[in-house]
């Protein structure tokens, strides 16, 4: 765009106050404001000569005679275009950044289980880490069609989700910005409860005809932040040493936990149910599970005894070791506490 080498550091930064100051009043905006606002120690009277610049560029504009001035769409334009590009940017490097930790990540904690099935002589999983209590960092709405639009949804944990969004209404692209300069405003740094209805209320009523799009991308946000137990990995080892012990070698028994380790999908339901109901030994993480207490059917006859590994910034993850009621439990318990302290100090730094 040709104006934009027009404007020098001073005057972007300038701008930029008096959008983000406009977007949080919605009232026009002086130069005595902006020089309360700004790291930019400027007098009054300079501000007033920066934005005087800006309006004849066509950055902003005077609604009526006052001393405040309020964004054009053509300084709409730029400061999401900028916003944009750092956004772009900065998913692109979270992406990269985050392949890069997960394939490290995985050798991990593929080595760890089987370490730690070797040492106890039981079957033992470890997932993942996953996201809690996440708050959102940023949201990019993109038009892909005529009737989509594609949300990136940005969490708490540099977790990236897109999500297509149906469009009952076309929308322009000025449309589209003033839409992602709405919904980062209002909810850059919230938590999904902090996401309540009155505030979804205002969001659609400053959307208008638009108000479904609000709809869609709230349910993105949440979907971004709740935990899916279809992507929680989960590496499993030792699920024959299940053999070992006769109380758990019947056959159908056997077959059921070995089908439970294989499929996972009972492994998952029974970490979120874990992750949900945090029991644990305070200052360890820990969780014993003995018999009835499982909340998976096919641990019925087992103990299940688990621990919580913490990565920080609510990135969190769960280790389980499976075997007979009368399982070793002070050697288990000793193996978890070792296995837990060494997986946050390793974790951390891949």
């Amino acid at each position: 765009m040709e104006l934009v080498t027009e404007l020098d550091e001073r005057k972007r930064k300038i701008l930029k106050a008096i959008i983000q100051t406009y977007l949080e009043t919605g009232e026009p905006v002086g130069s005595r404001t902006i020089s309360k606002y700004t790291d930019l120690n400027l007098s009054s009277a300079t501000i007033r000569n920066e934005m005087s610049d800006l309006e004849e560029l066509g950055y902003i504009i005077q609604p009526y005679t006052s001393a405040g001035r309020i964004p054009s769409d053509l300084g709409y334009r730029l400061y999401v275009d900028e916003l944009m590009r750092e956004k772009e940017q900065e998913v692109s490097e979270i992406k990269e950044l985050m392949i890069e930790k997960t394939d490290k990540m995985e050798k991990v904690l593929k080595q760890v289980v089987k370490v730690l099935a070797s040492n106890t002589n039981y079957a033992t999983m470890i997932t993942g880490p996953t996201y809690h209590r996440n708050k959102l960092k940023f949201i990019q709405l993109s038009k892909v069609s005529e009737r989509q639009l594609l949300a990136v949804v940005v969490v708490e944990g540099n977790i990236v989700k897109n999500h297509i969004v149906d469009m009952e209404v076309p929308m322009d692209e000025e449309t589209i910005l003033k839409l992602n300069l709405l919904l980062n405003t209002q909810l850059n740094g919230l938590t999904i409860e902090e996401i309540n209805l009155a505030m979804i209320s205002k969001l659609k009523e400053q959307a208008g005809s638009h108000s479904a799009v609000i709809s869609s991308v709230i349910d993105a946000v949440a979907q971004a932040i709740a935990v899916d137990e279809e992507e929680m990995q989960i590496y499993t080892s030792g699920a024959t040493n299940i053999f070992k012990y006769p109380e758990l070698a019947d056959k159908a028994k056997a077959s059921e936990l070995i089908s439970a380790f294989e499929e996972k999908q009972a492994l998952a339901e029974f970490v979120k149910d874990t992750m949900e109901n945090d029991q644990g030994e305070p200052g360890t993480g820990i969780q014993v599970y003995i018999g009835d207490e499982s909340p998976v059917k096919t641990m019925k006859d087992c103990s299940v005894v688990t621990a919580t590994y913490d990565l920080g910034e609510g990135m969190q993850g769960t280790i389980g070791i499976i075997g007979p009621k009368r399982m070793d439990y002070e050697n288990v318990v000793d193996n978890l506490k070792t296995l837990k302290n060494q997986l946050d100090h390793i974790l951390k730094k891949t």
